[in-house]
């Protein structure tokens, strides 16, 4: 029987405290906790490689079969992981079945239309993991906390964020979104490793000093628009990512439980090649 991501074969949900719903506030979750430890690093890295080549063979089954596809979408502050957790938990599967779409500021091309039309371009094929390196809720966070749309404007955009969703869930697609949590001083450490080693310098930019200006802002912006448009068919869960293991091991548990719950076959045999020999 298909559980929903996050639930275990036994039952409950194994990430419920982590799980958005109405009674959720971010400042409750802890960036430090380590809900998933069990025994030392070594441990924990071990356990990482073991999900990474179920997920690939999961993720074989997916594209072999072409009836599901599965959207991750991570969002998080800046330094908080995103790249990190793309690379460690795809670590072992095919690029033929995913691909990673990384949003940034919208050019004069994407401006120009609707705010969710870049994101529909680039939704899962079928038999497809697509993950979204930030999305579609940039445009209901950085707006927000810079007062570029009123009220009414953002209550709709979390309406149509919703909607979107629903139409993706109802054509075949599971939604799983995950926000990686670290705390302001967890960042300013990560920022300053940026500028002190030369080869990081591509991954900082000034502007990312100005948005840490903001840091209340911006949590009470990921506060309600998590809230918001958390729902049944596609739950927000918030990662605590201070601790990078961790945060790659959670992700990847929840990935593999969605993928668990389409209950995928393996790939039927292919008559024509019994008793075929090699010359």
């Amino acid at each position: 029987m298909a559980t929903k991501p996050g639930k275990s074969r036994k039952g409950g949900d194994r990430f419920e405290r982590f799980r958005v719903n109405g009674k959720f506030k971010l400042a409750e979750i802890d960036p430090e906790a380590t809900p998933l430890s069990r025994g030392d690093e070594g441990a924990l890295k071990a356990r990482l490689d073991t999900l990474a080549g179920e997920l690939d063979t999961l993720q074989d089954r997916l594209h072999s079969t072409g009836q599901r596809r599965l959207l991750l979408v991570l969002q998080g502050m800046d330094t908080s992981g995103k790249d990190g957790t793309i690379r460690w938990v795809f670590s072992k599967t095919s690029p033929l079945g995913v691909r990673v779409a990384a949003f940034k500021v919208p050019t004069e091309e994407e401006r120009a239309r609707d705010f969710l039309w870049r994101c529909h371009a680039v939704v899962p094929r079928a038999g497809e993991i697509m993950v979204w390196n930030r999305s579609h809720y940039e445009d209901v966070l950085v707006p927000v906390v810079n007062g570029w749309i009123d009220e009414a404007e953002t209550k709709r955009r979390y309406a149509q964020t919703n909607d979107f969703e629903r139409l993706l869930v109802e054509t075949g697609t599971t939604v799983l979104k995950c926000m990686l949590h670290i705390s302001k001083d967890e960042q300013k450490k990560r920022l300053q490793a940026r500028i002190d080693n030369p080869a990081k310098h591509w991954k900082f930019s000034m502007g990312d000093l100005e948005v840490r200006k903001r840091w209340g802002e911006y949590m009470k912006a990921y506060q309600r628009a998590l809230a918001a448009t958390s729902t049944a068919y596609a739950p927000w869960y918030v990662i605590p990512a201070n601790d990078k293991l961790h945060r790659n091991v959670m992700v990847a548990e929840l990935l593999l439980a969605a993928l668990r719950a389409m209950s995928l076959p393996e790939p039927e045999a292919n008559p024509a090649l019994a008793g075929l020999v090699v010359e």
